[in-house]
């Protein structure tokens, strides 16, 4: 049956109905947030001490914490390096379809060079992997551990090209530096073992001085709201999960107050029971961008490993060399260019999908073996008429 749309007006109307309270209620969270980091904007040892204890009450506490940096302070970008070597590496995935006649998985990995300041045209890589995945594998590959594996190839083919180039080189992938993935306990070796994979990588791209960041466009963490809530938490609070005085005010929302045109926040620590596994020099740390200008800031959020903010020239080229590629992708939507080539170059469409079904499925009975069948489930999907989201 289609869409009752009679429900869907129903609950639109709902909606529309609250949109005053819901903006009353983020606009005195937003102005309270305000309040908070102009308090606490120099208190940097009573933040973190405030965090610290924070976590001891409850481990699972995930915010930021000040390094040594005024929390409202910005920083203007330095003009970007003359010469400079760029790298940036993006995934895309098949992931396995019980359904389909054949269970396997691919990952594809775009990588691009770019030598800034050699007149050279970019370099361009792709990695592509195929695993069948049949009664002879002791697991089922799920779409999560699928991820993981592409994460992790991104990295891999960061440090190969990284290898080959000397000088200022600059490592660039698109979302969080650290890895995320389902840690259940039927998962957990698994994860424990591509997390080691790819913490070694990290430390070989920091052997190498190899600038590693992770650009997360538009982010949704809201770790020094978080932070300002845990600083302003009573003493006596029982349950630090409920305590949300701020929920409304976000850190996109915040830092677009602060930032002038390509400036960057203040470096923060992010403290969670995940990131510990990144210890020492590798320990995650994060700062806002502002990509965009003041009239329409675009803030995005930058990942680095604690080497990278130890060494102040580097941190500097790093936000340098994003704001020049974002600049080449123009002012209405500025996105880092390599990463949206990296992006192109690594997409699997739906005919190259089709392409691979056929290719596996000949190489299989062409050798004499059996190739599954569609599931009935999946066949009456694919009966002539049928559409679904």
């Amino acid at each position: 049956m289609p869409i009752d749309y009679q429900q869907i007006y129903t609950q639109i109307k709902e909606i529309g109905a609250g949109v005053k309270e819901r903006k009353r209620r983020k606009e005195e969270a937003q102005a309270k947030a305000r309040e908070l980091l102009a308090y606490y904007d120099s208190k940097l040892d009573e933040l973190r001490a405030k965090v610290d204890s924070a976590r001891q009450m409850d481990s699972n506490t995930r915010c930021a914490s000040p390094l040594a940096e005024n929390l409202a302070s910005t920083h203007p970008p330095i003009e970007a390096p003359a010469q400079a070597t760029l790298i940036a590496s993006d995934g895309s995935q098949i992931f396995p379809d019980r359904h389909a006649a054949q269970q396997y998985y691919v990952i594809n990995v775009g990588s691009i060079v770019m030598k800034v300041g050699s007149g050279a045209a970019p370099e361009v890589f792709t990695d592509t992997e195929l695993r069948l995945l049949d009664e002879f594998d002791d697991m089922f590959f799920s779409d999560s551990q699928v991820a993981l594996q592409r994460d992790i190839a991104e990295r891999k083919k960061l440090l190969e090209i990284a290898s080959n180039h000397t000088g200022t080189v600059i490592a660039l992938t698109e979302g969080q530096l650290e890895l995320w993935g389902a840690t259940d306990p039927d998962n957990d070796k698994d994860f424990q073992k591509s997390l080691l994979d790819y913490l070694n990588s990290l430390k070989e791209l920091e052997k190498r001085n190899v600038l590693t960041s992770g650009y997360v466009d538009k982010p949704g963490a809201n770790w020094v709201i978080r932070l300002l809530e845990v600083a302003s938490a009573p003493a006596d609070l029982k349950e630090l999960k409920k305590y949300h005085p701020l929920l409304g005010a976000t850190d996109l929302w915040l830092f677009s107050q602060i930032l002038g045109r390509h400036e960057r926040s203040a470096v923060f620590a992010l403290k969670a029971k995940s990131a510990e596994k990144y210890r020492d020099t590798l320990a995650i740390h994060f700062f806002y961008l502002n990509v965009g200008d003041e009239r329409k800031p675009k803030i995005a959020r930058v990942d680095v490993p604690l080497w990278v903010v130890e060494n102040p020239h580097a941190l500097n080229e790093l936000h340098a060399a994003l704001i020049q590629q974002c600049e080449i992708m123009g002012d209405v939507k500025p996105f880092p260019y390599l990463l949206h080539r990296a992006h192109e170059i690594a997409v699997v469409t739906h005919r190259e999908k089709e392409q691979i079904d056929q290719m596996l499925g000949l190489a299989i009975r062409n050798s004499g073996g059996e190739v599954g069948e569609v599931s009935n489930k999946q066949s009456a999907k694919n009966l002539p008429g049928r559409t679904r989201m």
